[in-house]
């Protein structure tokens, strides 16, 4: 029995024991629709088009967010790990901003950029950087010198060094943080789109189903979404990895 058959059965029975314990009368349905109610829901979802612009909103935020931490972090993580002085000098402030939540920083950013879409992408930025920055940096260091020096003694110079052999060599790190990135980014999208409503999107559509009529079955219908875009985008990142960066995968996780 392969992986994927492990886990369609571990998914199925989660369905059965959710629908079962639903149905029991331990919990209003109100509360707990069963998983054939969220289903039902979810389906008719996809003929809406007003839920589907929701959806694109929010993969349409995602993905630039996602884009602007890869943009920022790999070029600084190549410079902090490779440039060992200004990695010292930034350090202090670097590790003083990484613990910060970023929705804490919901108020800040809504009076900075407003509460349009600016709100969610800066702050999916924010929280997205950190693990593609610390795993470009440990890449270099996990870098055999021996390598750095065989192209040095060639001539090649800094930035060739640099682009001949500590990027390729840390593409894998750096794809690892991008895909601890792509589901921060989406967490945090999502979130704020629910935290501070005005932009549109999943969040705000389970915002809105929860409010008012406090209908679960839509509540869930959204977040079930929503755990199906990270799952694909998940997917895609590692079919990516290991087509794209066959060489770095172990037979085993190639297969």
């Amino acid at each position: 029995m392969n992986k994927t058959s492990r886990g369609l059965i571990g998914l199925l029975a989660f369905l059965l024991v959710w629908e079962a314990f639903s149905r029991s009368g331990f919990v209003a349905q109100q509360y707990l629709p069963p998983p054939s109610t969220v289903f039902t829901r979810f389906f008719e979802l996809l003929g809406d088009g007003s839920f589907l612009l929701d959806v694109i909103a929010s993969v349409l935020a995602w993905a630039i967010a996602l884009g602007i931490s890869v943009a920022i972090a790999v070029p600084l993580g190549l410079l902090l790990g490779s440039v060992r002085g200004i990695r010292v000098a930034t350090r202090a402030i670097i590790e003083f901003l990484r613990p910060i939540p970023s929705v804490a920083l919901i108020p800040l950013a809504i009076v900075l950029v407003g509460a349009g879409p600016e709100t969610k992408i800066s702050l999916a930025v924010y929280a997205a950087v950190w693990p593609i920055l610390f795993n470009t940096i440990y890449a270099l260091d996990e870098i055999d010198p021996l390598l750095v020096d065989t192209a040095r003694s060639f001539g090649l110079g800094r930035a060739r060094v640099m682009f001949t052999v500590m990027l390729p060599n840390s593409a894998p790190f750096v794809l690892t943080g991008i895909r601890m990135s792509a589901a921060v980014a989406l967490i945090l999208v999502v979130s704020t789109e629910f935290l501070a409503g005005g932009s549109g999107g999943l969040g705000n559509f389970v915002l809105d189903a929860s409010t008012g009529a406090g209908r679960m079955d839509l509540v869930l219908a959204g977040t079930l979404t929503a755990g199906i875009i990270g799952y694909l985008i998940n997917e895609a990142l590692e079919l990516l990895h290991r087509r794209g960066l066959r060489w770095s995968v172990t037979g085993k996780d190639a297969s």
